[in-house]
Formats: C-alpha cells, sequence, structure tokens
C-alpha cells in the first residue's frame, strides 16, 4: 500500500485536512496494516507442526517480510 493509496482511503472514508493531517492519517494506517499483517501470520503460524520449517511457516515469514518493503 502506497502513500497515494492511504490518502485516497482516508479522502473515500471522508478523512480530508492538510499535509499535517495526512502524516498522521498515513501513520495510522501504517500501525493498522502491521497489524493486520500480523494477525495474518499468526493464523499461518497456528499451523505450523514439527521441528521442520513448512509451508505455513513460510508463508508467515513472507507476510511479516511485506511491512519492511514499505
Amino acid at each position: 500500500m502506497t502513500r497515494d493509496d492511504i490518502i485516497r482511503m482516508a479522502r473515500e472514508a471522508g478523512l480530508v485536512g492538510g499535509p499535517v493531517y495526512a502524516k498522521g492519517v498515513e501513520a495510522f494506517a501504517a500501525l493498522v496494516a502491521a497489524a493486520e499483517r500480523e494477525a495474518c501470520a499468526k493464523l499461518c503460524d497456528k499451523y505450523a507442526e514439527g521441528p521442520e520449517r513448512n509451508y505455513s511457516e513460510n508463508i508467515a515469514d513472507d507476510i511479516r517480510a511485506r511491512g519492511e518493503k514499505a
């Protein structure tokens, strides 16, 4: 999700304001996205079994890594 996407969605939701306000919305969106990524990754972790890495663990790692690409 890009900065422009976040601001566009904030406008669609009726949250409008100047650049300072947009930074707050962008920061809030980043926190929400991080929480959602972690929730999705934890669902994958729930299905990880045994001593060897499996697809669930790999998917969870990929979900968490998405936050590092922003």
